[in-house]
């Protein structure tokens, strides 16, 4: 093989490569040897089939087959040996192949620029600790406590109250006539949530221990059995037990109960989970501001065909009016995430990051712990698209670089209070949606803008041809 690079333009770059006929016959010859073995032809035995019969017979394929792995092959070296990271797929232009021939072709490739990778020791950031108030971890545990339910046994005589849990067997009917769904054991409704049927558990109000009782509701329009939806009910309830909701102690038991030692280790427990409740936020803000230092890197020239791929994502599901109006601003974002994602794989292959299977995996498993009851059907979506499983692998990536970046940087720790926390992430949050809001006004007046120029445009040109000033009114109309 040999490669010669024919021109170089900035960031692009030709490269010809040639390999001699005597070379593509070898890898032809191979391949016959190969599928020699396999083929069955009628007349010749397993392996015996000669070579002619073969390149009449499967010539034309075999040639595309070794093509194709042959330019795979030589362009992966031809770059690697020139040194050269393609930013984006090269585009090969064929010259000359061909069955006993030489194979000349181009390989067209834009390359990624260097990189001024300064020290990330100069990088400053606020790296946030929230403490967090006694008070505050008392408040969320006696919150904990209300919503426990500690329901115990009433006295046989004492009838069902709202705030009561009423367990009860009941079977009902439709015009007398039993129905599919229509049966249940041990049903148990909390009274005065109504969260079984419409007026059902009001009707249970007074009901005490061993007694019967009919309930009339209408089923509701989402019935299991859309034939039996919005008809009348007669529901005959045998009441099981009542039991009252008494206020829960916090003590040690409790708190044994919620998977703690004592009531002190709960403590500390719900004190973390508070902290961490803020940890992933104010993490992102200390992200941002990295970022934001990165950016003043240098980076010589940022690739156009990678400005245009991004350019793309940022203005996916708007209309090309709208593109072509806001095109600077997509393209000085585009640039900026190009930017700071060239600078952030440099230091990562620098530094020789890597991201195993096993963290792959483990990020899905917190994807799937976040959307509980829809276990299967995440699965199932990074299953059927490897472009999302390798975005996932894109974010584990970028956030070990920006881990790593954090240990060599200067951090500025502040310990801040839950108050102060709330207050800067609001802060932060009113920003953002300040800049969000001031973007879609920004384009709703540039489309309006547009809108008038346009429509003076039409009319103006109507003028220039000499139409009369009638005419123009319904053509600025329209």
């Amino acid at each position: 093989m040999k490669v010669t690079i024919e021109n170089k333009k900035g960031l692009n770059k030709n490269l010809k490569v040639f390999i001699d006929k005597k070379t593509m016959n070898s890898h032809m010859e191979e391949k016959y040897e190969e599928i020699k073995s396999s083929v069955n032809l009628k007349g010749f035995r397993p392996g015996k089939v000669p070579k002619e019969i073969l390149k009449r017979q499967f010539g034309k394929a075999i040639f595309t087959e070794v093509l194709d792995k042959v330019l795979k092959d030589t362009t992966t070296k031809a770059l690697k040996e020139n040194k050269i990271k393609p930013a984006g797929q090269p585009k090969l232009d064929l010259k000359t192949y061909g069955e006993d021939k030489d194979l000349e072709y181009i390989i067209s490739v834009t390359e990624l620029p260097k990189v001024e990778l300064k020290s990330v020791e100069q990088i400053k950031f606020n790296e946030y600790s929230v403490k967090i108030d006694e008070k505050e971890t008392d408040k969320r545990i006696k919150e904990i406590a209300k919503n426990q339910n500690n329901f115990k046994d009433v006295a046989d005589n004492v009838a069902a109250e709202k705030g009561n849990l009423v367990i009860f067997d009941y079977n009902a009917t439709i015009d007398e006539k039993d129905f599919k769904g229509g049966e249940g054991k041990n049903t148990q409704l909390i009274l005065g949530k109504d969260l079984f049927i419409k007026g059902f558990d009001n009707q249970l109000i007074g009901v005490k221990k061993n007694e019967e009782k009919f309930v009339e509701v209408k089923l509701p329009e989402n019935y299991p059995q859309k034939e039996y939806a919005n008809k009348d009910a007669k529901f005959k309830c045998k009441i099981l037990n009542v039991r009252k909701s008494e206020e829960v102690k916090i003590n040690d038991e409790f708190a044994k109960n919620l998977g703690a030692k004592d009531l002190v280790d709960l403590k500390k427990l719900i004190s973390k989970q508070i902290n961490d409740e803020f940890k992933n936020s104010l993490n992102n803000l200390s992200k941002n501001q990295i970022l934001k230092e990165i950016e003043k890197f240098k980076v010589e020239e940022i690739p156009e065909n990678l400005v245009e791929d991004e350019i793309k994502v940022l203005t996916q599901g708007m209309n090309e009016a709208e593109i072509k109006t806001n095109r600077k601003k997509f393209e000085e974002t585009a640039k900026k995430r190009i930017k700071v994602g060239l600078i952030l794989n440099e230091f990562g292959e620098q530094n020789k990051i890597q991201v195993s299977d096993q963290e792959i995996q483990a990020e899905v498993q917190k994807q799937l712990r976040m959307m509980p009851g829809q276990e299967k059907m995440v699965m199932e979506f990074y299953q059927k698209n490897p472009s999302a499983l390798a975005s996932l692998k894109g974010t584990v990536y970028e956030e070990k670089i920006v881990n790593l970046i954090k240990t060599k940087a200067k951090s500025n720790k502040k310990e801040i209070s839950q108050e102060e926390a709330e207050k800067l992430l609001k802060e932060n949050h009113e920003l953002n949606q300040k800049h969000l809001d001031h973007d879609q006004k920004s384009s709703k007046e540039k489309k309006a803008v547009a809108k008038k120029l346009s429509a003076k445009k039409v009319v103006t040109k109507a003028e220039s041809k000499g139409t009369k000033a009638k005419k123009a009114k319904k053509v600025s109309k329209k």
